[in-house]
C-alpha cells in the first residue's frame, strides 16, 4: 500500500464511519478503485477503525468521564444505569465475536457484490425508520431511563452483530434499530457512538496482544508508513464526521442517507 493510498483510505474510513453508509463497504470499494493490495488490508481497516474510536473518545470525552465518576460510586446512579445498557448492548457482537470469527474475516475477502448487497439492506432500515414513527407510535419502555431501555439496548446491539457485514452499516443499523423501538434521536445518537468503544478497543488490544507475544504479525503487508497515515486520516476526518452526524441525527432525515446507499448500490452492481 503507498502512502497516498493509505490517506485517501483514513479519510474515507473518517467520513462514513459515523455517516450511515458504511464504513466497511466503503473502505472495500476504494481499495479497489485504488488497486490496493488485499494483504494486510484487514490489519489497515483494524488500525483507521481504531482511529476513529480514539476521535470518538475526543468528541464525548467529558460525557465518559462523568460516566466513569459516576461508576465508581458504587451505587446504581444514572451513569452505572448507562453504562450497564451498553454492556448490554455488547452481548450480540461479543457472542459474533468469539464465535464466528474467522466467518466475519472471510466476509472482508469477498466481492463487492456483498457490499452492494449490505448498502441495500441498510437503506431499507434507514428508510423504514425514518418514516415509521409517521405511521404508527411505538410505546414507551417502562424502563426507559436514560432515554433508553434494556430491552431496547440488546435490540439495538443486535443490530449491530449484523453490521459486521461489509456494507450494513454499523451507525445507521443501530441508530434506525433504536428509532424503531422508541429511542428519541438525540437519545440514540450519543448511545450509538459509545457502544462501539469497548468492541474495537478490545480488538485492537487483542491484536496488539498476540503481535507482543509474537504469535502474530501486524501491518506486514501494509508498512508502517502506512499504518500511520491512515490512522491520522481516519482521526482527524473521524473528529468532523462524529460532530456533523450528531448534528444530522437530531434533526435531518435518513432517506437521503438511504438513498446514497441504494444509488452506490446500483452502480456496484452494474459496473463490478
Amino acid at each position: 500500500m503507498e502512502w497516498w493510498q493509505a490517506v485517501l483510505l483514513g479519510i474515507v474510513q473518517g467520513l462514513t464511519e459515523f455517516l450511515p453508509v458504511s464504513s466497511s463497504g466503503h473502505l472495500m470499494i476504494f481499495k479497489e478503485l485504488l488497486g490496493v493490495d488485499g494483504e494486510g488490508f484487514l490489519d489497515f481497516t483494524v488500525t483507521v477503525h481504531f482511529a476513529t474510536v480514539v476521535a470518538t473518545l475526543v468528541v464525548f470525552w467529558s460525557a465518559i468521564v462523568q460516566l466513569i465518576k459516576g461508576f465508581f460510586k458504587f451505587k446504581y446512579n444514572d451513569e452505572t444505569d448507562y453504562l450497564c445498557k451498553i454492556f448490554v448492548s455488547l452481548i450480540p457482537v461479543a457472542l459474533v465475536g468469539f464465535l464466528f470469527k474467522d466467518q466475519v474475516d472471510a466476509l472482508f475477502s469477498g466481492g463487492l457484490w456483498q457490499v452492494g448487497v449490505g448498502l441495500c439492506i441498510t437503506a431499507c432500515l434507514l428508510l423504514i425508520s425514518d418514516n415509521a414513527g409517521k405511521r404508527f407510535k411505538v410505546p414507551v419502555a417502562k424502563d426507559q431511563r436514560n432515554g433508553i431501555s434494556y430491552w431496547q439496548a440488546f435490540v439495538v446491539g443486535v443490530a449491530q452483530a449484523f453490521a459486521v457485514v461489509p456494507g450494513v452499516s454499523r451507525s445507521g443499523s443501530t441508530i434506525a434499530t433504536g428509532l424503531l423501538t422508541g429511542v428519541k434521536r438525540e437519545n440514540m445518537a450519543q448511545f450509538s457512538f459509545l457502544m462501539v468503544l469497548i468492541p474495537i478497543i478490545g480488538e485492537q488490544s487483542l491484536d496488539l496482544l498476540k503481535v507482543a507475544l509474537g504469535s502474530e504479525s501486524f501491518g506486514s503487508g501494509v508498512g508502517p508508513l502506512p499504518l500511520c497515515l491512515g490512522f491520522i486520516a481516519a482521526f482527524f476526518s473521524g473528529l468532523f464526521a462524529c460532530k456533523v452526524m450528531i448534528a444530522i441525527v437530531k434533526k435531518a432525515k435518513l432517506t437521503w442517507f438511504a438513498l446514497y446507499c441504494l444509488l452506490v448500490a446500483v452502480l456496484i452492481f452494474i459496473l463490478a
